[in-house]
This record gives C-alpha cells, structure tokens and sequence, in this order.
C-alpha cells in the first residue's frame, strides 16, 4: 500500500514522460469547410426527410444562400477566424449557445455516465467507495495541475506510437512542433483545453447568460446528504493533500451526522430556468449568503451521498441523470454521485466541456481506486475531529427564497414525473462479429434506431450523433446525420419489402449503409460536417440584427434541427452505462454503447412518445440485421 507522506507518488495517479499539455500549441485548427461542400452534405440529410416538392424548394433556397449572402457571410466568418488563431471558430458561438439557454440544465443538458462496480465486492460499501474515489478524484487534480498527466492522444498505431521510446523522444521537441511529431507515428493528439474546468469550478446564473467561475485557489470539498450541504478542506496549505483515513473519518461523520434534510433544499434552485435562478441568487447574496455560496462555487468537486440503495438500471438511470433535486448541485462541473449500495455516477454539466473530458477523468479514477484503493473496508478512521474540520453551510432564506424553493420543487417534480428510462440488452452479438463481416459496428447500431423508428411511427426522421472534434485546437464536437437516403431504402427494405427481398439484397442494403455511415463519421471527426458551419454563419448573420437569410427560415431547416432522435455513444472500462434527456418534448434521447458480443441501449422520453415500445423495435431491427449478416432468412 502506498504510504501518504508529503507531497510522494501517493499524491499522483503517474507521472508522464510527455507533460500533459506538450502538444496543445501545435495542434491544428478546426477547419472551416467550403461553403459548397457544407451546402452539398446539407441537401444530403435534408433528402431522406422531404418530399420532391419539399426538396426541390429547399434546395433551390440553399443553391441562393450559397451564392449570396451565404458567400458573403462565409468570406466573414473565414476572415475572423483567420484573426483568432489561438481558437477554433466554434467555441464562441457554442459557449453562448449553452451559457444563453434558459431552460434549466438539468433533463435538458446535464448528462450522466455511471461507474460499473468495484470488482471486490466487499470494496461497494458506500463510505469506502466514497473515500476511495474522493482520493482518487483529488489525485487526478494534482497529477493533471502538475503537468503530469499523460496527453490525450488517439493512437491508429499504438505499437509505434504508445512506447516508451517514442515517449522519451518527443517530450525533446518543442511544444510547437510536437503535434507533426506524433503525426508521423499515426498518432493524434487530442485537445485538453476543457479538462481545467473540471475541478473547482460551477456555472453561474446570469440574466441572458450564465457565466463560468474557476477558483483553483480553493482547497475544499462540497458534499451533499439529505440536501444539507457540508465543507471540508481536502489540501492543507502546502498543497499537499489530506491522509485518505482522515478524508474517510470526515466521510464517515457527515454520513452518520443525524440532522434532519432542511424544510426548503437550497439543490432546487440550481434546478430552476435560469433567468428565474439568477433573481433568486441575487437574492441569496442579499440576503448575507455570499461566503456560503462562494463555498459552494468554489468548491473542489461536489460529493453526493444518498441514502438509498439502487433497484436496477432504470432506477440506477434516473438517480444519476435527476435524482430527488435537493441532494445534487446541477450547476457545479460535476456531481460524483454514491448511492448507500456503492453505486457510483457522474452527472455533469455541459457548457465548459464534452464526453471527452470526462470519460477520460471516470477512466482514470476507476482505475486507480480500484486498483490502489487508498482505504479498505478493515481501514480504521484517523481520529480527528472532524466536529470542527466539517463545517455544515447554513443559508439565510426569506420568504421569498422559501416561495421560490417551494416553486422551484414542484417544478423539478412535475418534470421528473413525465420523464421515461428504458433500457435493452442485446445478446446475439456485438462488435466482434459486426467486424468479422466488415460492416461498421455504429453504423448497425444507428441503421436499428432508424429502422425501430420506421416500424414504430412509419416515418424517417431528423436524427443527432454526437462526433468529437477534439483532434483540434479547442475542437468541441460536430454532427453525424445518421438518417440517409441509404438508411431510409434499407430501413424500407426490411420493415416494409421484406419477403420480397433475398438475404443477399439485404446483406448489400447494410453495406451500403455501413459505408456511408463510415464516410459521414469520418467527415465530422475532421471538423468536415455541416452543422457546425451552418451554426456559426447564422450565428455571424444574427450578430448583424437584420432578419436572418431565407434559408435559416425554411421549415426544412427548422426540422433538421429539431432532433427527435437523439444519440451518444461510449465504451470504456469503467463506465457501465450513460444517458440524457430528450432534447425536444416529443424526442428520445438515446445513449447506447456496443460492446465486444452484445449492445446496451439506455433511452430517454416524455409521455408523447413510447421509449419501451421503441426499444422493442430495435431489438428486432437488430435481432434481424444480425440474422441477415449471417445468412440468415428473416420473417417478417
């Protein structure tokens, strides 16, 4: 076991060869792509969504665009972005897209990715788990601030490029070069820009925009029980970090603290529409609550301990993407979330930074508390006493911060109540055999939910993949239009021409859908989509206060960007599934993970539509698409 002396290897996950942030000078820019390439993918996932007659109006409106003021708007936008080259042209306009919303963040843009078990069970126990993981998290920080966390690099070659050798020889060149030097080993750096606001950093409620806030200075953890809020330093003022069994003993006496919950939970309030949020907070600072809330602001992470074990996976779904909305934080990066059972989440907010980042710190802790946990279950507390390191927050509330508490609940309840979690487990098969048979394995899982939609409510519909774009210099993400005019004839094929079609024509269906699907991936991963572009012209163009062009007013383009299927996907080692709420009323939002020899799909939805029902059909699709792949006739 590693001791925990003064600042020793106990204070850092490893330390990289390579520092962290090495290649982040060199790495390239986000290209803005040509205006007619954009127009062309545009008309490509407009095609499966419209009639002729739509058609032919929406592209003679994109054909004008791309020749007028879309031109002009486009000469602009390459322009300014020619005179910010520490950036990428997308990070303004998306963080005021984000900062801007003012629908509450939680259900409409906080996600949640939750950790599989500890492999020893004994290990689960919640205030060990708890302990463990704090530690961890707080090794994370340490190692990423010290510039000793290994860089985020996608490997095409990891033989020759994840070594050691290669390691010792690229920290040598300058940060300014580096990039071109993981480059020719097919490697790909990848930005870290976001990872900064991971820690001791929160949202802020603004009227018309929210705003960021990082405190590193700040050396406490936030922990929520039964909606009481309680602080306790975690670094001492060397910067060293506090002995695991002294965080486990103040852990353990906020875990037995028997305080009641508060009659009006201040964890509503960061539930709440933003603008509506910003008066209550202006109140709260009013009202003598600044140092509390500046506790809570600056705080290094938030620590969420419920009381009650987790059912099963619907439930575990629910307590991490909501929860009861007094014992959560939703404003804060991220909320490490432990169920009494040990069951453990993260829900994070989205604006500062995307999956990227955080998959990569749930990766890291789940290692290495499970591999070198800090405490075990025999640990014994330090004794200290934790009466005076645990400082339990106390606010001040008038009536109308009680009225607006009360208001905030019955809000958050009656969004809570109409919201729906569905999962499926597919066992036919997995990636490995989707490989074998050389189709794509994210295309077969994206032509299923096409498929599923297809059969449930007869129609093709727009439809939202999430791809990083994070090769680049503050890349964020683009989007994959998985609906095609490939997966609307196969889709047809199978739900609608079936016994017409032999195994071979459908087999050929796939293909064709797995290969434009790939095409499409591989576009957006170099910044080569349409979205972003579009996004940032009519960001340019509304900037001006005239009347937005004729073609952001077209009821096609309104359409594709009213996404009603919406989806993300991971897989990694340490989370067990992830999900988020729908991104419109009558929407799913589907997060959905392909493993090795079977597929997991956690969706989301409001009363409108039937997420059970919908996930019925994509087991079928894909219980189908399988038995295809392999030669199979399928019944109808």
């Amino acid at each position: 076991r590693r001791g925990y002396g003064s600042a020793g290897a106990a204070e850092y996950l490893h330390r990289s060869v390579v520092p962290t942030m090495h290649y982040q000078k060199s790495l390239p820019r986000l290209p803005v792509p040509k205006l007619e390439d954009t127009i062309r993918r545009y008309l490509n996932a407009q095609k499966p969504l419209l009639n002729d007659d739509q058609f032919r109006k929406t592209e003679e409106l994109a054909h004008q665009f791309e020749k007028g003021i879309g031109r002009e708007l486009h000469e602009q936008l390459v322009a300014q972005d020619k005179q910010n080259k520490h950036t990428s042209y997308i990070t303004g306009p998306w963080f005021d897209m984000y900062l801007k919303a003012r629908e509450p963040v939680v259900l409409n843009f906080n996600a949640f990715m939750s950790f599989n078990p500890d492999p020893k069970s004994e290990y689960n126990d919640q205030l060990t788990r708890a302990t463990n993981m704090t530690v961890s998290a707080i090794r994370f920080m340490k190692t990423f601030r010290a510039g000793y966390l290994e860089p985020e690099v996608f490997h095409l070659n990891p033989e020759k490029s994840d070594t050691e050798l290669f390691k010792k020889i690229i920290r040598f060149v300058p940060s300014s070069l580096s990039w071109f030097g993981a480059y020719m080993v097919n490697a790909y750096p990848l930005d870290m820009s976001q990872y900064f606001r991971l820690f001791n950093s929160t949202r802020l409620p603004k009227l018309d925009r929210d705003e960021l806030y990082t405190d590193e200075k700040a050396k406490h953890l936030l922990v929520l029980r039964k909606g009481n809020f309680y602080v306790f330093d975690v670094i001492d003022r060397d910067g060293n970090m506090l002995k695991p069994s002294e965080i486990q003993a103040h852990l353990k006496y906020i875990l037995s603290d028997n305080s009641p919950a508060p009659a009006f939970p201040l964890g509503y309030l960061s539930s709440e529409n933003r603008d509506t949020w910003a008066l209550l907070r202006k109140n709260l600072l009013d009202n003598g609550n600044e140092e509390a809330l500046r506790k809570v602001d600056s705080a290094l992470f938030c620590l969420s301990l419920d009381d009650f074990p987790i059912k099963d996976f619907v439930h575990l779904s629910h307590t991490m993407l909501h929860g009861d909305g007094a014992n959560r934080w939703y404003d804060k990066s991220f909320n490490l979330i432990i169920a009494k059972d040990g069951t453990a989440g993260v829900n994070f907010e989205h604006s500062w930074g995307d999956g990227v980042a955080v998959l990569r710190f749930q990766n890291e802790i789940f290692k290495d508390s499970t591999n070198v946990p800090a405490v075990s279950p025999q640990s014994q507390p330090a004794s200290v006493d934790s009466s005076t390191a645990v400082r339990k927050l106390d606010f001040k509330l008038n009536d109308a911060l009680k009225a607006g508490i009360t208001k905030a609940k019955e809000k958050f309840d009656a969004s809570v109540e109409g919201l729906s979690l569905n999962l499926i487990q597919f066992h036919e098969g997995g990636k490995e055999l989707l490989k074998q048979k050389k189709v794509s394995p994210d295309a077969v899982a994206q032509l299923a939910f096409q498929m599923a939609f297809l059969r449930q409510y007869g129609q093709t519909v727009a439809t939202y993949e999430s791809c990083s774009t994070a090769a680049f210099k503050h890349g964020r993400t683009e989007t994959i239009r998985p609906a095609s005019v490939h997966t609307k004839k196969c889709s047809e094929a199978f739900v609608r021409e079936l016994s017409k079609r032999s195994t071979e024509e459908l087999q050929k269906l796939i293909v064709e859908c797995s290969t434009y699907h790939g095409r499409l991936t591989k576009e957006a991963a170099m910044g080569q989509g349409f979205d972003r572009h579009l996004f940032g012209l009519r960001n340019l163009a509304s900037s001006k206060g005239a009347a937005l062009p004729d073609f952001y007013q077209d009821q096609a383009y309104a359409r594709l960007n009213y996404n009603i299927i919406s989806t993300s996907t991971l897989v990694s080692p340490a989370v067990q599934l992830g999900g988020f709420g729908p991104v419109v009323p009558d929407g799913f939002g589907v997060g959905y993970q392909v493993h090795d020899d079977w597929i997991g799909c956690n969706v989301s939805s409001y009363p409108t539509r039937n997420g059970k029902e919908f996930l019925q059909c994509v087991h079928k699709s894909l219980e189908d698409i399988f038995n295809v792949l392999k030669g199979k006739k399928v019944g109808s």
